[in-house]
């Protein structure tokens, strides 16, 4: 009966192991897959001007995430989508279906 008792007590730690060491790896991919959506890069004046044309290219939005009333109606780079900031979460219907796209966003810099 001795064996059987730890021979089930070694198959149960092995198991809460595994299941302790899978958990942790699924949360360090589901953060560093968090982590890469935010930005890939910071661009410059001459990386945009290449993209913002008219007519704008198909797989480009560019997005100004100001305020709409206080920045946007004030002045924005044409054919520039108001997203802000703030409402995003509640107005993605305006992003691209193609998740190709290459999405441009502007703020007003860090305040």
């Amino acid at each position: 009966m001795k064996l059987n008792r730890n021979v089930w007590l070694s198959i149960s730690l092995a198991l809460v192991l595994a299941l302790a060491i899978g958990a942790t790896n699924a949360a360090l991919a589901e953060e560093k897959a968090t982590q890469d959506w935010k930005f890939h890069d910071i661009v410059d004046v001459e990386f945009v001007q290449k993209y913002v044309k008219v007519p704008m290219p198909e797989d480009v939005m560019v997005i100004d995430s100001r305020p709409k009333r206080s920045k946007y109606d004030k002045g924005h780079i044409p054919l520039a989508v108001n997203i802000p900031d703030t409402k995003f979460d509640k107005m993605t219907e305006k992003l691209p279906e193609n998740k190709n796209t290459l999405l441009i966003f502007y703020c007003g810099g860090p305040t």
